[in-house]
């Protein structure tokens, strides 16, 4: 089985869900830079104090602190793990490669009017974070969060001219890094847009069995 996954895809392209299902059912965690971000500011680390630092200021954190977060993680497992939200650069990913052999890197791609449609469909709940999509996957009650019953509402970068903005900024920073992995032999592309959550998740599941 492939144990060491970094996950690509677009924004609204299934990622969450695909990442949150194969948690459940294959055992692996999930890692992402952002909650890891948190989580060593919240515990006063040295490089979350080091974060805390540039996050404070408005700045981007830099990759040496980035990485050494991904590293202290990586060494404190001992099972699967999927990469969410990093690498985000051919920079990380050579510097992610120096740390460990990546199995696969996992693109879900799905065309970008299905995303627009998609993403504008989503709300979200501010209490519980609860996330829904009108097409296909609505509250039972109209506007409210079927787990708490807060009322839900479309974030600011959920609306269409963002969305379409954030596609752009994805397609033009991410297309070096799907280039990268496809060079190394690591590349699979599952089509995020065809068939069920379940269908994608078998289609997954089998590529990942393998």
């Amino acid at each position: 089985m492939k144990t060491k996954i970094v996950l690509l895809g677009p924004p609204g392209a299934g990622k969450g869900t695909q990442a949150e299902i194969l948690c459940d059912r294959l055992g692996f965690v999930s890692l992402s830079t952002g909650d890891m971000l948190r989580e060593a500011v919240r515990n006063g680390t040295e490089l979350g104090k080091k974060a805390k630092e540039y996050m404070d200021a408005g700045g981007l954190v830099p990759n040496d602190v980035i990485i050494g977060m991904m590293k202290e993680k990586i060494d404190g497992l001992d099972g699967a793990f999927l990469l969410d939200g990093f690498p985000r650069t051919i920079e990380q990913a050579d510097a992610l490669g120096e740390i460990i052999d990546v199995d696969m890197a996992l693109n879900i791609d799905v065309p970008d009017e299905i995303l627009v449609q998609r993403l504008t469909q989503r709300r979200s709940c501010p209490d519980c974070k609860a996330v829904y999509n009108l097409s296909n996957k609505p509250p039972k009650k109209e506007g409210i969060c079927d787990k708490c019953g807060a009322q839900l509402y479309q974030r600011d970068d959920d609306k269409e001219e963002t969305v379409k903005n954030r596609l752009d900024v994805y397609r033009k920073n991410t297309f070096p890094l799907i280039d990268y992995y496809q060079k190394k032999g690591k590349l699979v592309t599952v089509k995020g847009d065809e068939g069920s959550i379940e269908d994608i998740f078998k289609k997954i599941e089998g590529i990942v069995k393998n």
